[in-house]
């Protein structure tokens, strides 16, 4: 395959160039964070001379080997080297620089990589005449716990590393993407599920002021945040199954072996979502400087970033956790748990009671994922929509197979019809019991509202702006529609309900 050279400020980039589109893979944004540099905030590249192959993926974040599956036989390696991000750009000219959507993948902050071919955003570009970034950003123990307590004199560690990572990464782009043909004035950041929650924390982290115009949240649990001393207890129960004392932390922090350290902190998860269901302790942390509030708060007063965004949720977010996943609480008994810590006796009869059904599983799997993602989301759109444009939506539409199997609308399906796949082998197989033409409707609808909105900062005018008094949210089904407060018994129960993230 022909390949093509593009300049930037660290030097001269090889990538492969293809009949649509040209794509430069695993190009650094940092300085790779190893050594004297693991654990600490992200520094700048070394530039190099001559030319540096961009054709292949180097390493994944590190994590565990099944999270960085890139095909049905192939895992991407993992290592702490992994600060790079990938650019996907049509091959046409253009006459105008063209707007940037920068793509922050999920995984609950432990596993995932922007390698996925989904997120390439191949045919995004070409559709929408875009360029199309995904980033990595450190995961687990290396990106979102806070050891900064155990720092020494000798050796620092520093907070909210992740969120960092995605900072220095929109500063790439804000600095280089003009070479791939892209504006760097008119960059939107766009991520599902974790990635959703970092868009978020990206609006309320200073840092990242003037590095985008707009947000797209995917299915965000838009109140995962720590507070210092929540992050405190978690890094210190780290520190334990690390074989290690708070006096001795920084040695063994320094001298673990980056799968030590990984198992460390997976067990330490563990022990969290066993004793205490629907809070998960690896997110950002309230440090007071990088993030001064947390991000469900910053929205509320009106301090995040006022700038447009679409936020949303899928119908049934709980039915893929019920199957595969604890994060989510998907029984009784776990959502028991879980509300318990609100300090509201009567919180779970009251919300319970706008679930037909429960405690069945299959209500309390509907409940469990309203829980973590579509109640702090309402509560980010409506606080939002005070201050900025903010435009909701619920994903309602599943080919048959899934809503036969009992998955329906589940989370991260829309990622699908988002990057243009239905028209693969992927969305074709999901559709073989039915669905394929709503399916490519679907795709349609996605697309072209969120290509408008990253051309404009607004979706197509079938869409209204979501307010307080009307609660407009567009309802993405075949045939898609606008409903008003859609849900509302539900958001009434669940309205003001804080729960904390880690006790």
């Amino acid at each position: 395959m022909p390949t093509i050279d593009v300049a930037t400020a660290d030097g001269v980039l090889r990538g492969r160039r293809g009949r649509r589109v040209a794509r430069w893979r695993s190009v650094p944004y940092a300085a790779p964070p190893v050594g004297e540099l693991r654990l600490r905030a992200p520094q700048p590249v070394s530039p190099w001379s001559g030319v540096r192959d961009a054709t292949g993926f180097g390493f994944a974040a590190v994590q565990h080997r099944e999270g960085a599956r890139i095909g049905v036989r192939t895992l991407q390696p993992t290592g702490e080297d992994c600060l790079t991000l990938n650019v996907t750009a049509p091959v046409e000219p253009s006459s105008a620089p063209r707007p940037v959507l920068v793509f922050v993948h999920g995984g609950g902050y432990v596993i995932g990589t922007s390698a996925v071919e989904l997120y390439s955003g191949a045919r995004l570009a070409v559709r929408g005449d875009v360029v199309v970034v995904s980033i990595n950003y450190r995961l687990g123990a290396f990106g979102y716990v806070d050891f900064s307590e155990f720092s020494t004199t000798g050796r620092s560690f520093d907070s909210n590393l992740g969120l960092r990572d995605q900072v220095a990464a929109l500063t790439w782009v804000r600095g280089n993407i003009a070479a791939f043909g892209g504006d760097p004035d008119n960059v939107t950041v766009f991520g599902e599920s974790a990635g959703a929650n970092a868009v978020l924390s990206l609006f309320a982290t200073p840092a990242a002021a003037g590095l985008f115009r707009r947000g797209i949240a995917q299915s965000a649990p838009a109140d995962w945040a720590l507070s210092p001393d929540q992050a405190r207890i978690f890094a210190r129960l780290c520190i334990e199954n690390l074989g290690a004392t708070t006096g001795d932390a920084a040695r063994a922090l320094t001298v673990a072996s980056a799968n030590d350290l990984r198992r460390a902190v997976g067990r330490a998860i563990d022990r969290v979502l066993r004793r205490q269901p629907g809070s998960f302790p690896i997110a950002p942390v309230v440090d007071g400087e990088f993030l001064p509030r947390a991000p469900i708060e910053a929205f509320a007063d009106g301090t995040a970033q006022r700038l447009p965004l679409i936020i949303g949720t899928n119908r049934s977010e709980g039915t893929l956790f019920a199957r595969f996943d604890p994060t989510v609480p998907t029984t009784a008994e776990q959502l028991r748990l879980a509300l318990s810590r609100s300090g509201d006796d009567t919180l779970e009869k009251r919300v319970a009671a706008t679930y037909p059904g429960y405690p069945a599983r299959r209500a309390a799997t509907r409940m469990g994922g309203d829980f973590v993602f579509w109640r702090p989301t309402v509560a980010v759109a409506q606080a939002h929509s005070r201050h900025a444009p903010t435009y909701a939506y619920r994903y309602d539409f599943a080919p048959r197979a899934l809503r036969l199997s009992g998955f329906g609308a589940t989370h991260a399906l829309e990622l699908v019809p988002v990057f243009g796949w239905v028209d693969t082998p992927v969305g074709r197989a999901m559709a073989t019991a039915g669905g394929y033409r709503g399916f490519l409707a679907v795709q349609r609808e996605f697309q072209d509202n969120w290509l408008a909105f990253a051309r404009t900062g607004r979706p197509l005018p079938t869409w209204p702006e979501y307010s307080e008094r009307r609660r407009g949210t567009r309802i993405i089904d075949y045939p898609a529609r606008v409903e008003v407060d859609p849900d509302r018994a539900k958001r009434v129960a669940w309205e003001g309900v804080r729960v904390p993230a880690l006790t």
